[in-house]
């Protein structure tokens, strides 16, 4: 199974930009379908981006579609997520998420999680 850990969170003003990393270890990600999503405090993690193995397709959440980037470096192992325009209902703990199939959006339908990284945006 693979090994996840993000980084890249911290506290930005709103508008401002920050951007994530989601470091894989233990198997190459080239086999995943990968995700991020977010945790606000006393609400259910939801969805945000999802890409494919290749690269060539990504599904957004209408709240962050055109603010927010995912891309892939399947050679480094690693996912990004580039935050733009940032909003203080962006405020989450976000966790990145593998899938070894098909894309999806629900957080049951991945099996690999990292531990989270705090992103605050302050108003």
């Amino acid at each position: 199974q693979v090994q996840l850990v993000e980084s890249g969170g911290g506290l930005v003003q709103a508008g401002g930009s920050l951007r994530l990393s989601c470091a894989a270890s233990g198997r190459t990600i080239s086999t995943y379908a990968m995700g991020w999503f977010r945790q606000a405090p006393g609400k259910e993690r939801e969805f945000v981006v999802v890409i494919n193995k290749s690269g060539g397709s990504t599904y957004y959440a209408a709240s962050v579609k055109g603010r927010f980037t995912i891309s892939r470096d399947n050679a480094k192992n690693t996912v990004y997520l580039q935050m733009n325009s940032l909003k203080p209902e962006d405020t989450a703990v976000y966790y990145c998420a593998a899938r070894s199939l098909w894309v999806a959006t629900h957080p049951a339908d991945f099996g690999s999680w990292g531990q989270g990284t705090q992103v605050t945006v302050s108003s």
